[in-house]
């Protein structure tokens, strides 16, 4: 174990720590638990509005998972320069649902995955690479309100899981609000009132308890299982690839988001340790990001980014390991090779998962709160900036209406909570005169522009 310091949380296993194998197992099980539903989900949503058939969603639902555990591993291990070596869970986004199922039913599959591998590594390895530059302008207030917006917009996303999910015929019933509260509150109170190995699991736990008290009431559906095979390969090219500017665009945009969330998810998980990222960490995880996305895309599997879901984990659970990630990960990528095992975790019901969900993104809303107060002064200029992020980001989220005035392409991006809330905390940080973050090496009063001689304080 490291010597504590300010802001640390009281970890029980640093990020080299490695734990007993058979708690590493239980513990990456966990991470799986509660990020296979959502990944995969992003998979069966998208090939509901394209029209696709059994099988090919099958195999979406399995390329989602291979690249998932694949992403994962390389995050945590690192290849040369891509990988952070932090214990980042990587998965597929529901940023990127939308922009696929809309561009996947108007030009169908092959533009969704050819835009993907253009722009994938293109974006987000030009942003990993310049990072060194550009870091100055990601401070622990700018950083925190991302991780901040990132918790806050999933919470009705939780919400709509723990009620049963949308649309769902019993949305909201007592059934549905009843599983997620046992979830909910099994995860709670083992995490504060037991230790050791009951503590460390406590998510995982309120999860399988409430999936089995699901099964006793008979609304567990297990006839995925039976649809889908034992084992399937990954077939480049399944749906062809085809490259049309208006979806290319809309996925770089896109992809500048998912750095944007890569960001403040690793500055959520290093928070555990009272610190920001360092410049090689930030590079690993965008390369991740971006080149794994890029590749997956060749088999048909949507954009990878990291979980915020499983940052919250971090945070809550104290383990920080990133080998118990890792494994993790090989389960994930077992899993997609095997479209059976795959289906049978997608049958957990909705409202189980969902309670899970809205304890998670609430943690990751708190450590970026906490990244906020521990590094950042908040004078007038700073909660200012907090003010009017937050307003925004949260703006579009509750209310995407409001901008159906702008042309779609502005939509997509102005639409987009976190990217909204990063612009903002970004430009007025960046000129708004005050004192600056620890990060900048400037002059009080100086601004990041300022000291990076890119205005003068005379303008």
């Amino acid at each position: 174990m490291g010597t504590k310091t300010e802001g640390e949380i009281d970890l029980d296993y640093e990020v080299d720590d490695k734990p007993p194998l058979p708690k590493s197992i239980l513990l990456g099980i966990q991470h799986v638990a509660v990020m296979i539903v959502p990944a995969t989900a992003v998979a069966y949503i998208v090939a509901g509005a394209v029209g696709l058939s059994g099988a090919d969603t099958a195999y979406l639902v399995q390329m989602v998972l291979l690249f998932s555990g694949i992403a994962t591993i390389v995050q945590t291990y690192a290849i040369g320069p891509v990988g952070s070596r932090l214990p980042i869970v990587m998965g597929t986004s529901f940023t990127f649902v939308g922009a696929a199922s809309s561009i996947g039913a108007s030009y169908g599959l092959g533009a969704v995955f050819g835009s993907i591998l253009v722009t994938g590594f293109v974006v987000e390895g030009l942003v990993g690479w310049q990072f060194k530059r550009i870091r100055p302008f990601f401070p622990p207030l700018v950083t925190g309100l991302v991780v901040v917006i990132i918790g806050l917009y999933l919470i009705p996303v939780g919400m709509d899981y723990a009620a049963g999910g949308v649309g769902a015929a019993d949305y909201g019933s007592l059934t549905n609000l009843g599983l997620a509260s046992l979830v909910l509150g099994i995860a709670v109170v083992l995490n504060m009132f037991t230790s050791g190995v009951t503590r460390l699991l406590s998510v995982l736990a309120g999860i399988t308890i409430g999936y089995a008290v699901a099964v006793a009431l008979g609304v567990v559906d297990f006839s995925p299982v039976g649809q889908a095979g034992w084992f399937a390969v990954p077939r480049p090219g399944e749906f062809g690839f085809a490259f049309e500017p208006v979806p290319i665009v809309t996925f770089a945009f896109l992809f500048l988001v998912s750095a944007m969330e890569t960001v403040g998810d690793m500055s959520g998980v290093t928070a555990a340790e009272g610190r920001n990222p360092t410049h090689e960490e930030f590079r690993g995880g965008l390369f991740t990001d971006g080149l794994l996305s890029s590749v997956g895309s060749a088999f048909a599997a949507f954009p990878i980014t990291s979980f915020s879901q499983n940052v919250g984990i971090v945070n809550f659970t104290g383990v920080m390991s990133r080998h118990v990630v890792g494994i993790g990960g090989v389960i994930l990528a077992l899993l997609g090779l095997s479209p059976k095992v795959g289906a049978a975790v997608t049958t957990i019901p909705s409202a189980v998962f969902g309670g899970a969900v809205l304890l998670m993104v609430g943690m990751v809303a708190a450590s970026g709160a906490r990244l906020i107060f521990l590094h950042t002064d908040l004078d007038r200029r700073n909660m200012v900036i907090m003010a009017v992020s937050l307003g925004l980001g949260l703006g579009v989220a509750t209310r995407p209406e409001a901008l159906q005035g702008l042309p779609s392409a502005a939509q997509t991006f102005f639409g987009q909570p976190v990217i909204l809330t990063a612009m903002s905390a970004l430009i007025l940080n960046t000129f708004v005169p005050g004192e600056q973050s620890p990060l900048f090496d400037a002059e009080p009063g100086e601004t990041p522009a300022e000291s990076m001689g890119l205005v003068s304080s005379d303008d």
